[in-house]
Parts: structure tokens; C-alpha cells; sequence
């Protein structure tokens, strides 16, 4: 699994900040194996410098999964690590009911179940 981390103008992506994402996302995403290809998380400051508190920090993360569309979602936080921490959550949430649906073709059971006469 590829991971890319993409910050905006008013976060530093220094290393010790990438690593944090990577190991995040490997130790969550772990148990999916190759049926996620690549991951990307953007970082941004909402607010920038100009106003202090609130949630302005926001984590988007997209996956892509093994011949699907890719899944995205976002999570906001007073930290750099709350909105990380919440977009890795919903992500694994998300791609959880998404291979489950995939691993159903029909999507679920009749209601009428097995009808023997």
C-alpha cells in the first residue's frame, strides 16, 4: 500500500508529520492487505494563522481499492491529530461496510430466505 501525504500552504509537512499519517493509516488499514492499493490524506488549515480555535483542521483521506472507485473522507479537528485520527476512523468504518457490500453481489438476503416445496 502506497501512502502520499499532501499538506496545504499553512501546515509544514515535515517528516516526523508524514510518518505519523503512514503509521496511522498502515496499522488501520492493515487487515484489508492488497485490496487497498493507495491512500492519500490532504491536511489543511482552515483558518490558517488568522483565527485560533474551533475545529479548522481538516484531514481528508481517499483510498483505492483493488477494481473500485476510490473512497474518500474527511474528518475536522482542533489538531492536527484529532482530524487524523477521525478521517482514519470513518475510513476503516467506511471500507469495512464497502467490502462487505462488494463480498455480497446481490447486497443482502431475501427476506423470503430459502423457499423449498
Amino acid at each position: 500500500m502506497l501512502v502520499q501525504v499532501h499538506t496545504d500552504n499553512h501546515i509544514q509537512g515535515d517528516a516526523r508529520l508524514t510518518e505519523f499519517v503512514q503509521t496511522q493509516l498502515e496499522g488501520s488499514l492493515e487487515r484489508f492487505g492488497d485490496q487497498v492499493i493507495r491512500v492519500e490524506a490532504y491536511l489543511a488549515d482552515e483558518n490558517s494563522n488568522e483565527k485560533q480555535g474551533g475545529n479548522d483542521k481538516r484531514c481528508t483521506i481517499e483510498a483505492r481499492l483493488a477494481g473500485l472507485q476510490p473512497i474518500a473522507v474527511h474528518h475536522r479537528g482542533s489538531t492536527l491529530e484529532q482530524a487524523i485520527d477521525g478521517a482514519v476512523e470513518k475510513l476503516e468504518t467506511t471500507l469495512d461496510h464497502t467490502i462487505d457490500r462488494v463480498g455480497h453481489k446481490k447486497g443482502r438476503t431475501s427476506f423470503g430466505g430459502d423457499q423449498t416445496i
